[in-house]
């Protein structure tokens, strides 16, 4: 009966439990526990004192739901915080969640949940990458829609993202292959267009024979393979659809130097683009003297000597020669391989109306990925001897002055200028009259995003007859994919054979007319979904501007290594070109980036001949595992994780055997964000991190028995040993919290981040009985410890929590016992840990103007990362720093002073 007057005296959820067979269960605390067998304490009010696997179950299954809950409603808009945009790459949706999604998925779980606990205001969002060829390519193989194959895969994959207790916000969810999102894809597209950034060329492009589509030369791999099929790309002349990237190269160059570290993903960037000395320019074509309506862009590796030009050299491969143009076989007559050809056709230097000729160069490729240069002798001793050969004019462009520096002369209106000024002022005149004048590098070319497939975005242009491409009106959006009986895989684009969908009216002329039947590559989709999860129910527009400029840029954006050139480059882009059109206040989309390494199996192979073993065809009885039936040794490898491989793991079995926290734990634990891990259970981390979580209950039941005994804690009650002993506990604490915050916020280091709390969890493990009973630092600590391992294992800390605000005749009073631990404020420093002798006064500057001063402890007054962690949690970095992007922190190495370099 003890239990029952023990339950009828608090009130709690387990008097509304069915008292049936209560006596036939187990004891606990020589009291029979009601309610489901081994229930937790959430559920039965009495704590359960072992940490057992059937506890784990019960503590993950009673908190999964209400966790998700509780972020739901933290999720809403409250302006009065400071914001905090928290974003990993959304997935395609494959139909199943990999180990590489758990990753990614629960680093930025963790770091949401942080975030929002120092006090932001958190978005979370999640979406799917929906369009694209494998959905296309299962309608073919199985006979279905593609529309109804990806929603299938979405509910599918967001029911185990529910399974893995994952918090996003999904009232802010998008799908791409959503009309209400590709509507406003479409829209970019059509302000690209009329920017002039968008247009259609026939050119030489990358065809993958297997997925029968266009590739973009970035998604081609250094053996000339498809990126998706790893069939080997063959090159077909196509007219295709292009975004003018290449004029923006030098300011996404340019802007990588006010980001922040991105873990080598800067350099990795900057050395795609490369540098950006030159240009193109457009020249008009004459044939005998008469215009003939085309224009060639052709590139200059030194603008300012453009006025010394003496002819136009393409290569052989150059569209020119190959296409439709009218130029086609006028060219072909002209070309002698392996020399250089002049031709009858000339371009005329729009910028001074100079006619230079074209010449077919001898050369089978010139510099990075450039088709045609211009040959400017004062410049280059290649040009100088094509031109000396073809009896070509020039003019020396370029005279030195007496102090050694070079301006310009025969240049028309630049005469007389210094190098730097001509370059700058030929490239501004350019640019006003629209025929080039963008600096870029010849590594670029622009990005060809057209697609000879069904599913993706139709990109909505109309072609006519009698008024050629024309752009359909904003307000006939969104051109919709028709419904299409079946597809086909022979390389025709699908949407030429929905005859109803591609005749249509010409908007200008009200003539008849046929749409485009490309779609735009699924990258164009992914440019910008970061700004539409800040408003993704607009209706009236892409996203609202305020709604971008209040969370853009993305604090934290979290995606792994293959995404760190391409996408990132064309996300980059589409945020400078909105910028650019006065749609968002911010240049760069992405402030901080933490980019993931893979989750590798190990793979088992015959060296004979390369294939890949499953399991249950090895034999490991021996030393070295080997072919169960030839006995052969078998070549071991760490590699990603794949079918084809029989290294994968399923996460669904995984969380089933060992439980969410633990799954969480092990993917955090096992090596830093940016390392591989190698998954090997008998070996690596998981044996530790269970440890671990019964060192933390454990904890928990130490100071529930110890203060529900009866005996009323009295610190004054400890010797001098024992307050020695709390005083380590309160420092042990204290350099927790500094050390956790710093890893949390400035590395990323969550694996060094739960070391540390593993080491504070080893200190409160030794505290002796009295310390435990008597003293506010274990209890303190206690509750700290809780509170940071709740973002890492939100499910086991809750019902810690829940055990610990439990305990009777509690010391410390500053916290909220009564609210859940995810609602909790991230622990701060105590100010006399600050205060301990050879303490520092650190003056604190903001953008070179005095604020104020705080005292660090002088073993940390020299390390930047500490330094600024302390600053920012104090009362003076919370008023003045709170919120405000941080461009750099300088810490003065002779002075005790910071300087923080913020936007204003």
């Amino acid at each position: 009966m003890k239990a029952v007057l023990w339950m009828l005296s608090h009130s709690n959820s387990s008097l509304k439990r069915c008292l049936c067979g209560w006596h036939n269960l187990p004891k606990q605390n020589g009291s029979q526990v009601l309610g489901c067998k081994r229930n937790i304490y959430s559920e039965t009010g009495i704590w359960e004192r072992d940490y057992r696997p059937q506890t784990r179950k019960s503590v993950e299954r009673y908190w999964r739901s209400r966790i998700k809950e509780q972020f739901q409603i933290a999720s809403k808009t409250d302006k009065s915080k400071p914001k905090c945009y928290v974003l990993s790459m959304f997935p395609y949706p494959s139909g199943k969640l990999h180990m590489g999604h758990v990753r990614v998925y629960t680093i930025s779980d963790t770091m949401a949940h942080f975030q929002r606990m120092c006090g932001f205001q958190v978005l979370h969002p999640m979406g799917w990458d929906a369009f694209g060829l494998p959905a296309e390519n299962a309608a073919i193989e199985r006979g279905l829609d593609p529309e109804k194959w990806t929603k299938s895969n979405i509910a599918h994959m967001k029911e185990q993202l529910h399974k893995l207790g994952l918090c996003f916000d999904w009232n802010k969810e998008v799908t791409t292959s959503q009309s209400d999102y590709y509507k406003w894809t479409q829209f970019l597209f059509l302000k690209m267009f009329m920017a002039g950034l968008a247009y259609q060329k026939e050119g030489l492009v990358n065809w993958d024979p297997v997925d029968q589509t266009v590739l973009a030369n970035e998604q081609v791999d250094e053996n000339g393979c498809s990126w998706r099929t790893g069939a080997k790309v063959e090159q077909k002349y196509l007219k295709q659809w292009f975004i003018r990237t290449t004029n923006y190269a030098k300011s996404l160059l340019d802007s990588l130097e006010d980001l922040p570290d991105w873990y080598g993903v800067k350099e990795m960037q900057a050395n795609w683009i490369g540098a950006c000395t030159g240009c193109y320019f457009d020249f008009e074509l004459k044939v005998n003297g008469k215009p003939i309506g085309e224009k060639l862009a052709a590139y200059a590796f030194f603008p300012d000597a453009i006025y010394g030009a003496s002819h136009l050299s393409i290569l052989p491969s150059h569209g020119l020669l190959h296409t439709n143009s009218k130029l086609r076989f006028l060219l072909q007559e002209q070309f002698i391989s392996n020399t250089d050809c002049q031709t009858p056709v000339t371009g005329v230097n729009l910028l001074n109306g100079q006619e230079i000729p074209l010449i077919i160069s001898a050369k089978k490729e010139f510099e990075g990925h450039l088709d045609a240069v211009i040959g400017i002798p004062t410049v280059n001793p290649e040009d100088a001897v094509v031109a000396q050969k073809l009896g070509l004019q020039w003019q020396e462009v370029f005279e030195i002055l007496p102090d050694g520096t070079e301006q310009l002369r025969n240049s028309g209106e630049f005469t007389g200028l210094n190098r730097q000024a001509a370059n700058q002022a030929i490239l501004k005149r350019a640019r006003d009259l629209g025929i080039g004048g963008y600096l870029t590098s010849p590594k670029m070319r622009d990005w060809l995003i057209s697609r000879q497939r069904y599913w993706g975005t139709p990109i909505p242009i109309i072609h006519c007859l009698s008024c050629g491409i024309v752009p359909v009106p904003y307000e006939d959006l969104p051109i919709l994919l028709p419904k299409l009986k079946s597809f086909t895989a022979k390389g025709i684009s699908p949407l030429s054979t929905a005859t109803e969908w591609l005749n249509c009216t010409c908007p200008k002329c009200k003539g008849p007319a046929k749409r485009e039947t490309d779609t735009m590559d699924t990258f164009v989709d992914s440019a910008w979904y970061y700004y539409r999860y800040t408003d993704p129910h607009n209706s009236q527009r892409p996203f609202d501007s305020l709604l971008a400029d209040f969370w853009m840029p993305v604090d934290l954006y979290i995606g792994g290594k293959e995404h760190a050139v391409m996408h990132l480059y064309y996300a980059r882009f589409m945020s400078h070109f909105c910028n650019d059109h006065h749609m968002v206040k911010h240049r760069e989309p992405f402030h901080k980036l933490l980019i993931h390494g893979l989750i590798k199996g190990k793979t088992y192979r015959l060296p004979s001949n390369g294939q890949y073993l499953k399991k249950e065809e090895i034999n490991f009885s021996g030393p070295e595992p080997v072919h169960a039936r030839t006995l052969e040794k078998l070549q071991i490898t760490w590699e990603k994780m794949s079918k084809s491989k029989y290294n994968g793991i399923d996460p669904a079995e995984v969380v089933q055997q060992y439980g969410i926290d633990t799954v969480r734990l092990y993917i955090l634990y096992a090596a830093p964000p940016e390392q591989d891990i190698l998954w090997d259970v008998k070996k690596d981390a998981i044996p530790g991190v269970l440890r671990w979580q019964v060192k933390l209950w454990t904890l928990v039941t130490k100071l529930i028995d110890a203060r529900n005994a009866g005996i009323i804690p009295c610190p004054k009650l400890l010797n001098e040993k024992e307050k020695s002993e709390a005083k380590k506990i309160w420092q042990s604490k204290n350099y927790a919290i500094s050390q956790v915050t710093s890893y949390m916020t400035k590395d990323f280091l969550l694996n060094a981040a739960i070391s540390r709390l593993m080491g504070l969890t080893n200190i409160l493990s030794q505290s002796t009985p009295p310390v435990i009973l008597h003293s506010s630092e274990y209890e303190e600590a206690l509750a700290a410890l809780c509170i940071m391992v709740s973002p890492i294992a939100p499910h086991l800390a809750s019902e810690l929590w829940k055990g610990v605000s439990s305990v009777q005749n509690k010391l410390i009073t500053h916290y909220q016992w009564d609210v859940d631990v995810l609602f909790q404020h991230w622990p701060s420093l105590d100010p006399k840990f600050l205060q301990e002798p050879d303490i520092v006064q650190m003056i604190v500057r903001i953008n070179n103007k005095v604020c104020g001063s705080i005292n660090v402890p002088q073993q940390v007054a020299k390390n930047s990362e500490w330094v600024q962690e302390l600053i920012l949690q104090s009362e003076l970095g919370i008023r003045q720093l709170q919120g405000r992007p941080i461009k750099k922190a300088i810490l003065s190495p002779r002075a005790s002073l910071i300087n923080f370099l913020v936007e204003e």
